[in-house]
């Protein structure tokens, strides 16, 4: 055991093989074998030691847990079940192997078998937890019942009735069990009895989380509209604590239900059951004013009552009410917030959400007047006057950020905007002066500088100014190096190095970026949408395998999740870790990354027939079965992980995400669909049934084809609704969702090459099936193919051309577009080869008949079908064009590696000296990059030419 834990298997496997021989029944010293040979890739002789000692049904703890540590290393949890029923029977008293079960069976999900096991503890060992573990195993059950009227009428009364029970008794003693029977009448929707509960003595055990009872009953009052007792309850807990915004917003809530219901407080009795009741305008107004009052005498400055102003007058303006001028003029009120707040970081934030309650015209004005107020160092005339400490910079980053959310950078012309970036870059190098004593893993003060002029060198780039994307490179690799972890940066730098087309740098800047955990599913997006299309295979394959074994492990961590929720009564955590696990089942970049990996996989791996077989056999892959859960979609996706100041009219919108989801789905349905059409090529075997035999039915072969012809239909319609939608010609945002390479898809003609390989499957198919003799017309029908299919690769080769960096104007120019085509040609060279193959394998048997026909007749000439002189030189022009490309790939390497990028001269150039050296590396970055680009496709097209000269029938 000892060397197990220290990882040396093999020597465990030595230690337990001599015990074994001295004791040859000792149980555990067969299993820590088991484990030995698992952990060095012998897992068949692992399974079949293990099951050897399962099969004596073990009720030994040294045994039975060293199995669990097995099976749970084979991911086979349902074994760990088997493996404990067993030692159940035979040990039926045993309270340590009847909670095992519990959790083998909590593993796997068998709600109804827990509530079993959880009721046979409880008659062992009549403890109040293992009561409760029954109960919630019966919620589990009600959640997962595809019935939804079962769950209402049969799971949840049952828990309920059971938990009544205990309540009768006088027998409920912690607060999880309190909140389990809240969370039962919750989904019973029987409101007012969770009300009564948690306003009852058991409410009094509620004590664990901060207002847990009072959170609970604001919940409850929401669902039965009782807006007396929200009002008056958040009344309360404002006076307690006015900073609290959540009870900010349901006290306007439920004053602006009032006023709308005409609601009037009772003349003789309590308002409500929690007091005191306010349902005007004016008593609203009153309250808030209150609460700055007594905010300028506290200790400590809060932001709560100031915000709940302005929010008071945003909902009467929305309302249109006249009452808002009670409140003051929004703009002195924000322009006083700012004297207030202005130095603190979130200033901004806070006034963001208010700033569409200023009329346009007095943004200038307003921007000026903050200005105004800023602590700045005299400076001469035409010098920038900077902040002398760091509240100063601050508030003055406070006004930058509202400048480029008020669009008033938005509206300056280029040389406008080109003096405000030198401006912005004098201030960032400026504030540098206050971080020096800033650890590498803080940022600096004056980073939102850098990152803000880099958003204005974006919004040039996108009005045609080549030369400002290389200088927000240059920009952010300087900032990076004095603010090395600075997540925002390196998210801008991977956005943009993968709009250039340039991958390697990407994914050195992805790993260092550290994510954790739910952030391969919500921010991989960034690097597996460019990885497998800019032609770094490689490093594509390490990006996929990353995001998939979170994906993976995700499955087995919940477990463990849900394990510990039940051991320590967290009762309410359980549903929300299965809906976690769903989502991620359910993900859309998980069914991406699968597609796309499996996909990639077959180019790297498959070169001829066979190999394609062995490794779509090793994928488990097969063309009827379809693993997305398309009707549950769920885009995962932080589209909003770029901080950005644009205004709203140019931010990310609903319908940006509503269509880019929409955008996403439709290239996964066309990938998935290759994807499933090629790995069904090997299951096309070639087979020898004489003509119109009944048999081939029964093989299976012809319902093989079925399933393709079925399949191609569904690609057709798919490539009907991506054009559609490409037609909408949308663009998103600079920094919103990245598009998808649908658009490249079809307008390199990859598409339509690549769904005519898959109808000349389908003729082929047709030929084997009937034979040579009576075929002139499927045989014309496989020449016409076969010669479109070479004059659609020419063009799509064509679409490859030119240089994929140029200089022009002393100005760099990178063309991703022609990698990203080159990277489609290779996919779809690919499909064409196994195509070809499989026509191969149907034509070789009919050449050797034809030769012993020959043989036979002594003859010395039998006709050949033209089929044959068809496919000939078919695989002859595949080979040239092949061999075009990878020349035409020799001189693009070539021309990479002689390009000099020094003498570029930048217009307007705002780089100082120090700067220079950061422009050479981006250079050398993005060159470096397409150098190894263009290597890694020449490969893999060396590979592909050396299998097409072995096809000749």
């Amino acid at each position: 055991a000892d060397y197990l834990d220290n990882g040396n298997n093999k020597m465990a496997i030595q230690q337990a093989d001599k015990l074994l021989k001295k004791h040859k029944d000792l149980h555990c010293a067969k299993v820590l074998k088991a484990i030995g040979l698992q952990r060095t890739g012998k897992q068949d002789e692992a399974y079949a030691l293990a099951q050897e000692v399962a099969a004596l049904e073990p009720t030994d703890d040294n045994s039975l847990q060293a199995l669990t540590i097995l099976y749970r290393e084979m991911h086979r949890p349902e074994l760990v079940t088997k493996l404990y029923e067993a030692a159940v029977k035979k040990v039926p008293n045993s309270e340590e192997y009847h909670s095992h079960l519990f959790m083998a069976y909590a593993r796997v999900g068998e709600y109804k078998k827990m509530q079993q096991a959880g009721m046979a503890l409880y008659k062992i060992v009549p403890k109040n937890p293992y009561y409760f573990w029954s109960v919630m195993s019966l919620i589990m059950q009600s959640i997962s019942a595809q019935d939804e009227n079962l769950s209402k009428t049969m799971f949840l009364p049952l828990a309920e009735r059971m938990v009544e029970k205990m309540v009768k008794e006088d027998k409920i003693e912690a607060e999880a069990e309190v909140e389990l029977y809240y969370m039962i009448l919750e989904r019973l929707e029987k409101y007012k009895e969770a009300l009564d509960v948690v306003r009852g003595k058991l409410g009094e055990k509620l004590t664990s989380e901060l207002q847990s009872r009072e959170n609970k009953c604001m919940a409850m009052y929401k669902k039965l509209h009782r807006w007396p007792e929200c009002n008056a309850l958040a009344r309360r807990l404002l006076l307690k604590n006015s900073d609290d915004w959540q009870f900010y917003i349901t006290y306007f809530d439920s004053v602006f239900q009032l006023i709308d219901e005409s609601w009037t407080p009772p003349a003789e009795e309590e308002h409500s059951l929690e007091g005191e009741v306010h349902c005007s305008v004016e008593q609203a107004v009153r309250f808030i004013e209150d609460r700055i009052t007594e905010e300028s005498q506290s200790s400590r400055p809060l932001r709560g009552p100031y915000l709940a102003k302005l929010e008071l007058i945003r909902r009467l303006r929305h309302r249109g009410c006249n009452d808002e001028h009670k409140l003051g003029d929004p703009e002195e009120l924000m322009f006083q917030y700012f004297k207030r707040f202005g130095d603190k970081p979130c200033c901004f934030t806070d006034l963001k959400v208010f700033v569409d309650l200023l009329p346009p015209s007095q943004y200038t004005k307003f921007i000026r007047q903050l200005l105004g107020v800023i602590p700045l160092a005299a400076a001469a005339e035409d010098e920038v006057a900077l902040p002398g400490d760091i509240k100063a910079l601050q508030q003055h980053l406070c006004v930058v950020q509202l400048s480029r959310l008020l669009g008033i950078y938005h509206a300056m012309d280029k040389k406008q905007k080109l003096a405000v970036v030198r401006e912005l870059m004098l201030r960032y190098r400026h504030g540098l002066e206050f971080g020096k004593s800033c650890l590498k893993t803080e940022l600096q003060f004056s980073d939102y500088y850098c990152l803000l002029a880099v958003h204005l060198l974006l919004d040039l780039w996108l009005e045609g100014e080549e030369a400002a994307v290389w200088q927000c490179l240059t920009l952010l690799e300087e900032g990076l190096s004095h603010s090395p972890s600075n997540a925002q940066f390196k998210l801008l730098l991977i956005r943009i190095y993968c709009r250039l087309g340039a991958f390697e740098p990407v994914s050195e800047l992805y790993s260092s970026l550290d994510a954790k955990h739910i952030q391969h599913d919500t921010i991989g997006y960034l690097l597996t949408r460019y990885a497998s299309s800019l032609g770094h295979y490689a490093a594509a394959s390490q990006s996929c395998n990353f995001a998939l074994r979170f994906f993976h492990s995700n499955q087995k961590d919940t477990s463990e999740y849900i394990i510990q929720a039940y051991k320590y009564g967290a009762f309410e955590k359980i549903p929300e870790f299965i809906a976690f696990r769903n989502r991620l089942n359910s993900s859309l970049h998980f069914a991406q990354v699968r597609t796309e990996r499996m996909l990639l996989d077959l180019l790297l791996e498959a070169n001829i027939s066979t190999s394609l077989e062995e490794s779509i056999k090793s994928m488990s892959l097969s063309p009827e079965e379809d693993d997305i859960p398309w009707k549950d979609l769920r885009d995962n996706r932080d589209l909003t992980v770029l901080f950005s100041w644009d205004p709203k009219d140019r931010d990310i919108s609903e319908e940006h995400r509503k269509l880019s989801l929409e955008e996403e789905t439709l290239w996964l349905r066309l990938r998935s669909l290759t994807l499933r059409l090629v790995s069904g090529l090997p299951t096309l075997g070639h087979t020898i049934q004489p003509k119109n035999s009944e048999k081939t039915a029964e093989n299976g072969v012809s319902s093989k084809i079925d399933t393709i012809r079925a399949l191609l239909q569904q690609l057709e319609a798919a490539v009907d609704s991506g054009k559609k939608f490409l037609e909408q010609k949308i663009q998103y945002p600079v920094l919103g969702p990245p598009p998808t390479r649908m658009a490249g898809f079809f307008s390199s003609g990859s598409c339509q090459c690549q769904t005519s390989l898959f109808y000349l499957v389908s003729d082929i198919y047709e030929l084997d099936t009937n034979g040579l003799e009576d075929s002139a017309e499927i045989q014309e029908r496989i020449g016409n193919s076969f010669k479109s299919l070479v004059e659609r690769l020419t063009d799509l080769f064509n679409k490859c051309k030119g240089d994929l960096i140029e200089v022009r104007d002393g100005t760099l120019k990178t063309h991703p577009n022609l990698l990203e085509n080159l990277v489609f040609f290779v996919e779809t060279i690919s499909i064409a080869l196994w195509v070809s193959s499989y026509c191969d394998s149907v034509l070789r048997p009919f050449k050797s008949n034809l030769q012993k026909k020959k043989k036979k007749k002594k003859e010395s000439s039998v006709a050949m079908p033209p089929v044959f002189t068809h496919f000939l030189d078919y695989v002859t022009e595949l080979q040239t064009l092949t061999s075009n490309v990878i020349d035409h790939i020799k001189g693009l390497e070539i021309f990479l590696t002689a390009l000099k990028l020094e003498e570029l001269s930048f217009k307007d150039t705002l780089l100082l000296q120090e700067e220079k050296r950061f422009t050479k590396t981006v250079q050398g970055k993005v060159q470096s990059s397409y150098h190894h680009s263009v290597q890694e496709i020449g490969e893999l097209l060396k590979k592909r030419l050396d299998t097409i000269k072995k096809l000749k029938i």
